[in-house]
């Protein structure tokens, strides 16, 4: 029997009202993805892919459905509940960085850890950021880093409680080439120590082809999915 996708969406919709009526932003999905899969998303702007990566994470609730993340249902969770989850089970990396301005890059790193109320925030906190390129720059605050630096900062937030799930939703959007390269590279060599779920939202057809699977969204449908099940299939034999 293959094991239990570490993701599950089931027929999920999503329905915003707007002053020229209801706008369906998904509309009826299903999509499971087997943990340490890498997965790429793509499709143009207004697809949907933000929404679902948003869903993913439990930072949008769905109109109906069913989101089912490390076995657990998270659509009926309730905001305090949901923050709990994130920190223990998800990390991630948006576009814009979302770092803390009055916090120094160790800081910023430290917050899941303290709010896990563990002892050695600091010192692990440190550790990423030595991992991510960043040691020297522990006591710099966000408008001390460049582009690059803040979004390695917010990559060593996102995996330092090394979480089962890495979303990361166009996290070269705001980099130059070479830099969003160094991101990455980081990202898929975080995915390899710990084997990581990672989910990629992007619009960059050469990185989502990186990925064990490509994943085609439009119009809030999944129009095509294609690449590797291997790692899947191994794990069920």
């Amino acid at each position: 029997m293959p094991p239990s996708p570490i993701i599950s969406l089931e027929n999920i919709h999503l329905t915003l009202n707007s002053d020229a009526g209801p706008v369906n932003i998904l509309r009826g999905m299903d999509l499971q993805i087997q943990e340490g899969q890498t997965v790429g998303i793509v499709g143009p702007s207004g697809s949907g892919k933000s929404t679902l990566m948003s869903i993913m994470a439990g930072l949008e609730k769905p109109s109906s459905g069913n989101v089912n993340i490390c076995n657990e249902k998270i659509n009926g969770m309730t905001e305090d509940e949901l923050s709990a989850f994130r920190r223990d089970h998800i990390g991630i990396v948006f576009q814009s960085f979302h770092l803390v301005p009055t916090m120094t890059a160790l800081e910023n790193v430290a917050i899941p850890l303290e709010l896990a109320g563990r002892s050695d925030a600091f010192d692990v906190a440190r550790q990423k950021l030595e991992t991510v390129g960043l040691g020297e720059r522990t006591s710099h605050y966000p408008t001390q880093l460049s582009g690059g630096e803040q979004q390695r900062v917010a990559l060593a937030r996102a995996v330092v409680t090394e979480p089962h799930i890495l979303l990361a939703d166009e996290p070269t959007g705001n980099l130059d080439g070479s830099t969003g390269d160094v991101i990455i590279n980081q990202m898929f060599d975080l995915h390899d120590a710990h084997d990581t779920t990672l989910v990629l939202i992007t619009h960059d057809e050469k990185l989502a082809a990186k990925c064990d699977r490509t994943i085609r969204i439009e119009d809030g449908l999944i129009v095509s999915d294609t690449g590797a099940t291997a790692k899947s299939e191994a794990a069920a034999e």
